[in-house]
């Protein structure tokens, strides 16, 4: 017999999760007692239950393995949503824990004493599941003892099965601390549901040999790298065959750090706001190999018909439900990405690709992300650029969500070992310093935290940790003053009304805050100074905080696609004959330039 609290944290120490994040309360107090208790776990107490539920993100997203917070009832749990959904749509295993008022003060148990319709009768009683079913792949409360082994067991296993993604588990305090028996207990894994919920597809070798034969007749291949081949693991994979074919690759937001700055045929960043030589790459390709990418709007662009238009077009997406959805696929491929890179790799090429090779090199010489007529506008790519010289390889770099997220997706480098993580789907600003929080403390490596003014003061009160655990964490903040991504589309479409982003707002003194932290902190404006302290701070692993002030409006984000064009047409526009010039295939006029 054992408490339920141990039984559950012994279940998260066999899965090997050897970090929990949360905060506590009285309703999830046993399972932090049980976590503390336990010498194989660690209970990584945050100062706000987002941190937290960002913090096992990042940990998540680092360790390929589950992440785990918890909170309390009531306001602790619904401080989880945010993190919940940056999880569901990135796609990252994520268990979630939440404390609950006794089984006879909540509504929804059969235990409870009265079932009126009123709105709540346990002090922060809250139906947590509820509200967070359509943002998880699982949640369920815990009403009766002898459904927790199984159900827990099941919403691990559903974590990592298919489309990775969130569960959420209620527990009734008074449940956390009764006796338990698992050996009593049914069990998931031996269930019916366990055996027929396996939904790897396997791919058919007359269609993996119909592939080969399209990228060996190809003239202008390209790979297409999304967040799904990341998720996947397939960076070994995926380098043996770039080795092999030496074709060109892009990738997307979440795709960015499998592919090295050091392979010659990367091309970069696509979308909107994207490499002009990664979207003048994909645009002329002749057949396009989409590898766990779902195309939304900020790829394609408003005109899908005219993204990749004369390629023949292979997607791979583990779900069904994301292929097909936007583009047409000449082959539409319901498969783990790392099963059909296994099998594609055993295929014998024969490519003659050199003239494209020689093309797409230049292009990325002629219109790398530094490459601008007014050199002052590209600072913060500089800025970026930088960073990414100095920091060394193994780093873990965590960005938040703002315009220095584009100018990180365009000019970071990635190196060897490195990781770059982003808040893709959901883009939740206050993302990057719990997301390094976890980072660091489960891979126990250095992480660089690029963030903007705004994103960082949502969740600033995170340095206590930083402090508390001296953690090897450098904060570079982007700071313009300003939301400046708002305040970018308020420029265009809302008569420079800055309400928000620069009207009612301000920032405060960052270094200030760090010292009041007992952070190292900097303050920095001219670019000199910006390049000697981004070296100086690199070379050491001392927690440090460095508030780069932005004090130009003009800092945009450029290229970007503007209006009702095709992807490869950006702003600022080329000259017409150049960007023709540019084009292997006939080019769409513009009837409003």
């Amino acid at each position: 017999m054992m408490k339920v609290s141990d039984y559950i944290i012994e279940c998260l120490v066999q899965k090997k999760i050897d970090k929990v994040f949360g905060y506590i309360g009285g309703n999830n107090a046993h399972l932090l007692d049980s976590i503390d208790n336990h010498n194989k776990i660690e209970m990584v107490n945050t100062i706000h239950e987002q941190g937290a539920g960002f913090a096992a993100e990042g940990y998540a997203r680092t360790m390929g393995t589950i992440g785990v917070a918890t909170a309390t009832s009531g306001p602790g749990a619904t401080n989880l949503i945010t993190p919940i959904a940056s999880c569901f749509y990135d796609s990252i295993p994520t268990l979630f824990i939440t404390g609950q008022v006794n089984t006879y003060e909540c509504k929804n148990t059969s235990e409870c004493e009265n079932n009126a319709p009123v709105r709540q009768i346990g002090f922060q009683e809250t139906d947590i599941v509820s509200i967070v079913k359509p943002i998880t792949k699982y949640a369920v409360l815990i009403d009766n003892i002898h459904n927790l082994r199984y159900e827990l067991e099941k919403a691990i296993f559903l974590s990592e099965e298919g489309r990775k993604g969130p569960v959420l588990i209620d527990i009734p305090i008074d449940i956390q601390y009764k006796d338990f028996n698992p050996d009593d207990e049914k069990s998931f894994y031996k269930s019916e549901a366990y055996k027929t919920s396996h939904s790897h597809q396997n791919i058919d070798r007359y269609t993996i040999e119909t592939i080969t034969q399209l990228i060996n007749n190809s003239k202008r291949p390209v790979i297409l790298i999304g967040g799904g081949a990341r998720i996947a693991d397939i960076e070994s994979e995926l380098n043996s065959f770039l080795e092999k074919t030496e074709i060109p690759i892009v990738y997307s937001l979440m795709g960015k750090d499998l592919i090295k700055g050091s392979y010659p045929y990367n091309l970069g960043f696509i979308g909107a706001y994207g490499n002009r030589c990664a979207s003048l790459t994909l645009a002329n390709s002749d057949l396009l190999i989409i590898l766990g990418s779902r195309l939304d709007a900020r790829q394609t662009g408003r005109q899908t018909a005219t993204f990749a238009r004369e390629a023949k077009i292979v997607q791979v997406d583990i779900d069904r439900d994301e292929l097909n959805r936007k583009i047409k696929a000449d082959f539409s491929i319901n498969s783990d990405v790392k099963s059909f890179i296994q099998q594609l790799h055993t295929q014998d090429f024969n490519l003659h690709i050199e003239a494209w090779q020689e093309k797409v090199l230049n292009y990325k010489k002629s219109y790398s992300s530094l490459s601008t007529i007014d050199h002052k506008e590209k600072m913060p790519n500089k800025i970026i650029s930088l960073i990414s010289q100095y920091a060394k390889a193994g780093d873990i770099i965590c960005v938040d969500v703002g315009l220095h997220q584009m100018w990180t997706a365009q000019s970071f480098e990635v190196k060897e070992g490195q990781r770059v993580l982003f808040s893709g789907g959901l883009g939740a600003m206050g993302f990057a310093l719990p997301a390094a929080i976890g980072a660091t403390l489960g891979s126990q490596k250095r992480t660089i935290v690029i963030v903007g003014d705004g994103g960082f003061q949502l969740n600033i009160q995170e340095l206590e940790i930083l402090r508390r655990r001296n953690l090897p964490i450098k904060i570079f903040i982007m700071n313009n003053a300003m939301l400046g991504m708002v305040r970018q589309m308020q420029t265009e479409f809302l008569n420079k009304n800055y309400i928000g982003t620069q009207k009612d707002y301000s920032v405060p003194n960052f270094k200030k805050i760090g010292e009041a932290y007992n952070i190292k902190s900097h303050t920095v404006s001219d670019m000199d100074a910006i390049e000697k302290i981004i070296q100086t701070s690199l070379q050491t692993n001392t927690c440090e905080l460095i508030d780069i002030q932005l004090s130009d409006s003009k800092h945009l984000i450029e290229p970007r696609l503007t209006g009702n064009r095709p992807m490869e047409d950006m702003a600022p526009f080329l000259d017409r004959a150049e960007f023709k010039r540019q084009m292997v295939i006939q080019p769409i006029p513009n009837k409003d330039q």
